[in-house]
């Protein structure tokens, strides 16, 4: 069990998806959430299949943003929520193929 505000949960959820099918750009593809759990964590994976991440340096960069419509504050408010949960919010690459990886990391409460 996780303990986690379960509309701030939420709303992190929402902003990674949407995140990860507009990098799709209209692609036919698909997204795949996965969950596990060990002795001290929950990690959830969201990982599509779209442009990738150009510049990891400006990531986590307040207004930063690569979308024609985008605030660049999506991904900065997630990490906040994330970390207020005292958990970890990561982002990288695909090794496998073109796309991304996001990881959340959440500690197991008993």
């Amino acid at each position: 069990m996780a303990h986690v505000d379960p509309v701030q949960f939420e709303q992190v959820l929402i902003n990674l998806i949407k995140n990860a099918d507009e990098a799709m750009n209209n692609k036919l593809a698909n997204i795949e959430v996965k969950a596990s759990i060990d002795l001290n964590s929950i990690i959830i994976e969201i990982i599509d299949s779209g442009v990738g991440i150009k510049n990891t340096d400006n990531l986590f960069a307040p207004f930063y943003t690569t979308k024609k419509q985008g605030s660049g504050i999506g991904l900065v408010l997630c990490r906040e929520i994330i970390e207020a949960h005292q958990g970890s919010l990561s982002l990288e690459n695909r090794s496998d193929q073109q796309g991304c990886i996001v990881k959340i990391e959440l500690a197991v409460h008993i």
